[in-house]
């Protein structure tokens, strides 16, 4: 049996690593880099590089790569083998600083959304000294692998981790200086923590190849709901089937080789659907965490004769998968700014940092849902598993009351202020059993951090984190401003502007079910966006105040936030047009083919029969369902091949979506109704695929 702690991290240039393989001098300056955000020292650079080249060496490395992570979903690596020619024809192992601080993969085929052209191949990768490198590994041999940013040529951005990383320092300044101004001396580094849970589906590898519509989309575009779904509520938490449950142990073994702290594993709302949690780490760390687990579930998963899904929506009638984004912050003295106190100033800390991200969500939280929009979370926002596009704040009764206490102050005085602090004190003790947790919430507080949960389950979380932290730097440069140009005391000063803020964020706050039409209706009131699609969802990236929030702290320029908008609308095209392609196929090469073998069978009974001299009229009226069911799929499998076509004809990249997304779905949903129905009377062995009751069921 292998023991966590003996083994964790062994994959990993961890700080233990370091500190046995560099000098003192060179391991504390690059310890300030990953822990204080010190500019890095290139003077440094040879000697982390060599001695990265000798412990990736010896643990079996004949290859590095610089693993970045493009704005088409996923990572992306280029493997260089360690070997070089001396001067004299030899060959060594070499691996200088300037291969380890940077690389220039081919970027031709990468999206960029028209901000350069496809001759224009030059892209360049650099090192993220902040993630640590790690080994993956092959069947004999081992890679050395190097997080890192993409850059265009020209410097413009082409990755999902630089914007996170600018998000960090413009978060670090904003908060940074209004701590200087509440007179927190000691606060040097903003640190933002970020904890994703990993919701995923499992499928036998027999039936999941069965599927063309799983194999080719990750999702089922056809399927009759089971007769046992979820009804029964007898799979969250259950007894997890052993043969997961020794899939869940290889896992858990791979990913605590490579440092990453997975620490919760159970059964979750779905047959076959299952989470895994880890530890919450620094978000920049978490996130590269969080994409290199996706990855070894798969693989993890492939020795088990299984396929994890990680598509949002694999099937429909039953919950969908998310990835629950706890975010909190704090700093370097180890303080969790989101965590109530003993000290009034921590409290009145605390209350800002609930301001700030008020403030950052009524002001731009639709930047928020378009953060969270693809293809695959469409499906799942609103659903009535997952909160609603409709981005707004729950606190719970005991928090929200302390609010409303706070707004309802005419004047501030040492008792009320003692008051207020107290009510922030006693929450942890009252507030767990003071109110349930709201499920239904997109941004809901839980006890000591928010849990951001309109991630989808395949997404990079990098883009969710990044927007709160944007907001939260919004929100403090805000409360800096207003609190500075008071006057009285700081600690006065601060409540009378929270004061405020709380009044003028009241739209945003809702402790009630964001399921409910009574909900939209009043959201809609209270003038918050609600983005039912990707394609008007991204939109918000584009409007002016937007576009000023990105240029002004420095984490993507107009130009830049355009191709982003490009990509994804390009990406949600073709992830559209690809599922109707299948569709059309399957029923006209699989579903109609069944139907027809049906209706053979059938009129041949019904001849037989008639030969007898009997007669069946019930016969007769399958035989005419069947022919009926065969012209509608042919008739609605046209009506889609139409739409695709049509498709071509929109001069935008936006009403390119918009159409597909409308009327692609409603011709899909067409198809998909009939399809089903002809599932539920076909003979069991005419047909071509799976059905949902093995595929979330069977193991």
């Amino acid at each position: 049996m292998q023991v966590a702690s003996k083994i964790f991290g062994e994959l990993t240039f961890n700080k233990n690593v370091m500190r046995e393989k560099l000098n003192s001098e060179v391991y504390e300056k690059l310890i300030s880099t990953i822990q204080i955000g010190k500019s890095l020292d290139e003077t440094i650079a040879a000697e982390v590089a060599h001695a990265m080249k000798e412990w990736a060496i010896l643990n079996g490395a004949t290859h590095f790569t610089h693993w970045f992570q493009p704005q088409r979903g996923g990572s992306a690596e280029k493997h260089d083998a360690f070997i070089s020619f001396t001067d004299d024809g030899q060959v060594i192992e070499r691996f200088s600083a300037k291969q380890l601080i940077q690389s220039e993969p081919d970027a031709s085929s990468f999206p960029s959304g028209g901000i350069r052209s496809t001759f224009e191949a030059r892209g360049y990768t650099a090192w993220d000294p902040t993630s640590p490198a790690f080994l993956i590994e092959a069947a004999r041999t081992r890679t050395l692998v190097i997080p890192s940013v993409f850059l265009s040529w020209t410097g413009e951005v082409l990755d999902i981790k630089t914007p996170l990383l600018r998000s960090m320092r413009a978060l670090n300044k904003a908060g940074i200086k209004l701590q200087r101004l509440l007179g927190n001396r000691a606060a040097k580094k903003m640190i933002v923590f970020a904890g994703p849970e990993q919701e995923y589906f499992i499928v036998s590898k027999k039936l999941y190849d069965t599927r063309p519509d799983l194999r080719i989309c990750g999702r089922t575009i056809f399927g009759a709901s089971p007769e046992k779904g979820q009804q029964m509520e007898d799979h969250y938490f259950g007894s997890i089937h052993h043969k997961v449950l020794c899939y869940m142990e290889d896992l858990d073994l791979e990913l605590h080789r490579r440092g990453i702290p997975a620490k919760t594993r159970h059964n979750e709302v779905s047959p076959n659907q299952f989470e895994v949690a880890p530890i919450y780490e620094e978000a920049n760390l978490a996130v590269d965490h969080n994409l290199q687990m996706m990855d070894i579930m798969k693989k993890v998963a492939t020795k088990h004769d299984m396929v994890v899904l990680l598509q949002e929506k694999p099937f429909a009638g039953v919950n969908g998968s998310g990835k629950h984004v706890n975010y909190s912050l704090g700093d370097n003295s180890g303080s969790n700014y989101l965590e109530p106190s003993a000290s009034p100033m921590k409290n009145i800390n605390f209350l800002l940092t609930l301001g700030a991200l008020l403030l950052g969500v009524d002001k731009y939280g639709a930047l928020l849902r378009a953060a969270v929009a693809d293809a695959g979370n469409d499906h799942r926002l609103g659903a009535n598993e997952a909160p609603p596009a409709i981005m707004s704040v729950y606190f719970g009764e005991y928090l929200t009351k302390l609010l409303d206490e706070i707004e309802g102050v005419s004047s501030w005085t040492e008792q009320s202020m003692a008051n207020i602090s107290m009510g922030v004190k006693n929450l942890p003790k009252i507030a767990k059993d003071y109110s349930d947790r709201n499920r239904t919430s997109p941004i809901a507080f839980t006890g000591n951090k928010f849990e951001f949960r309109a991630v989808g389950s395949s997404q990079n979380p990098s883009e969710a984190v990044m927007t709160m932290n944007l907001l939260v730097t919004y929100g403090y440069e805000v409360l800096e401003k207003r609190i500075s140009e008071e006057k009285g005391e700081i600690r006065e000063r601060a409540h009378v502007v929270l004061r405020d803020v709380i009044k003028e964020t009241k739209r945003v706050r809702f402790e009630g079910n964001n399921y409910s039409e009574e909900w939209h209706a009043e959201a809609k009131k209270r003038g918050l966006p609600n983005s039912r699609n990707t394609p008007s969802a991204v939109e918000a990236y584009l409007k002016k105040d937007a576009v000023k929030l990105f240029e002004s702290h420095g984490i993507l320029s107009e130009r830049e936030l355009r191709a982003k908008v490009e990509i994804k609308l390009e990406t949600y095209t073709k992830t559209k047009e690809i599922e109707y392609r299948v569709g059309v196929n399957v029923a006209r090469t699989q579903i109609l083919p069944a139907v027809s073998k049906q209706i053979i069978m059938t009129g041949n009974a019904l001849r037989k029969l008639k030969e007898c001299g009997l007669d069946s009229k019930l016969l007769e009226a399958d035989l005419r369902c069947f022919e009926s069911l065969y012209s509608e799929i042919h008739e609605r499998s046209a009506d889609l091949e139409k739409i695709l076509n049509n498709g071509h004809n929109v001069k935008s990249s936006l009403e390119h979506a918009l159409y597909l997304g409308e009327e692609g779905e409603k011709a899909l949903s067409a198809l998909r109704n009939v399809v089903d129905q002809a599932e539920k009377v076909l003979s069991a062995d005419l047909w071509p695929m799976a059905k949902y009751q093995e595929l979330i069921t069977a193991i």
